[in-house]
């Protein structure tokens, strides 16, 4: 992992069983709290979260479990968690420059033999050096980016050598994969729109996403049932399902939840604020809800904020934007769109340079709340989709991390 300057991190959310370190079982943590580390001396630099539990990485190769499955290994270089599997990217037990990755179930404790464990060669002539030794993560992505892992069989899912793949999301039915020109490519389930290519139909195979061809996007992120993408001008593209309001658009089942008022739709002002208004028509109408966006839609951020990094939990958004705010939005939050800064007393004052090499979500079911993570260096924000709803990722150059239904 690159190095980085150490931060603080924050868990807020659903901790019914312990998955932010040091919060205890049982409880909803509606704000963001700094994580109570079991080792002052311990640095984080990744989370992935799943739904009940968190895996923890530091910097000097410990993975840390917390929550439902428990336990800590060394020579580790990445995790990546669901409630089915734990992936983890372990330092190759023979010589030369390979990892091994290795497939564990949540409650082995991360003791015995894995379920499932492969050597990870890097791959020679590689543009970016790879070649001259293993290139770790972020998982899903392997080394080398020539292929995933996957929580069910087959587990180890080869790439097309033409993909030159950048990051890969994995949500409950589908895949966006982001390749070195920034160009995005979704397949598997599109039931609810989640592909973003205009229809519900499946694909089989990665398709290039054409409404956004020739805008280079410099983040994805795969939510349960919607898909969100960040360019590099800080614009905001989010579809699929908007159930819960995932996707910041009007929404039945906010209304449902009694979180838009019976007769009364909510909208934002320019400060972030909700305000409310008739929910008919003209004609007495009820107002339109939208349960599916199928294709790209372009989301404005109050100010006019600039987005920097985004992560998707099964029924939630969330965003960090260049000034150091985070947003989120959707199931669990009382307005639609929900501003929150994460910030320590001792660090009021963020400029906002994130940290978004890795953001990535996991295993939240889709009934059940989900957790988020955050973290802070004194002039950074790393929001980790704790991988949002959430879980956490690899502070690169700052993370969010939720967790989604990916089981």
């Amino acid at each position: 992992m690159a190095e980085e300057r150490p931060g603080s991190w924050f868990g807020f959310g659903f901790c019914g069983f312990g998955q932010a370190l040091g919060s205890g079982r049982g409880r909803q943590v509606l704000s963001p709290e700094p994580l109570r580390l079991p080792d002052a001396g311990t640095d984080i630099c990744g989370v992935s979260a799943a739904w009940s539990y968190t895996a923890f990485v530091s910097r000097a190769g410990r993975v840390l479990l917390s929550g439902s499955a428990g336990g800590a290994a060394d020579g580790c270089r990445d995790a990546w968690a669901s409630e089915t599997l734990l992936v983890v990217l372990r330092d190759g037990r023979g010589p030369g420059p390979g990892a091994e990755l290795q497939a564990w179930a949540p409650g082995s404790a991360l003791r015995g033999e894995p379920l499932w464990a492969q050597t990870v060669a890097p791959e020679a002539g590689r543009e970016d050096g790879a070649g001259g030794g293993t290139r770790a993560g972020p998982l899903p992505l392997l080394p080398c980016a020539r292929a995933y892992v996957s929580p069910r069989p087959p587990l180890y899912r080869p790439l097309a050598p033409e993909l030159r793949a950048r990051r890969l999301e994995l949500g409950a039915e589908h895949a966006l994969l982001l390749d070195e020109a920034g160009q995005v490519y979704s397949w598997g389930g599109g039931r609810h729109g989640q592909l973003g290519h205009g229809t519900l139909e499946a694909e089989l195979a990665p398709r290039l996403l054409e409404a956004l061809q020739g805008l280079r996007m410099a983040e994805v992120a795969a939510g349960g049932w919607h898909s969100v993408c960040v360019s590099e001008m800080g614009d905001i593209y989010i579809w699929g399902w908007n159930e819960s309001g995932q996707l910041a658009l009007p929404a039945r089942g906010l209304a449902e939840d009694g979180q838009t008022v019976a007769g009364e739709a909510t909208a934002l002002k320019e400060d972030g604020s909700g305000v409310k208004g008739p929910a008919g028509t003209e004609e007495g109408a009820a107002a339109p809800f939208i349960a599916v966006q199928p294709f790209p839609a372009l989301l404005d951020l109050p100010l006019g904020s600039d987005a920097v990094t985004a992560s998707c939990g099964s029924r939630h958004t969330a965003v960090v934007t260049r000034t150091g705010e985070l947003y989120t939005w959707g199931w669990g939050h009382p307005r639609l769109l929900t501003r929150t800064v994460a910030e320590t007393p001792e660090h009021k004052q963020v400029s906002g340079r994130l940290l978004h090499r890795q953001i990535r979500g996991r295993g939240e079911s889709e009934k059940k709340p989900s957790h988020q993570a955050a973290g802070t260096g004194q002039d950074e924000i790393w929001s980790l989709l704790f991988c949002v709803s959430a879980a956490a990722s690899e502070c690169a150059e700052g993370s969010l991390v939720s967790a989604k239904p990916v089981s």
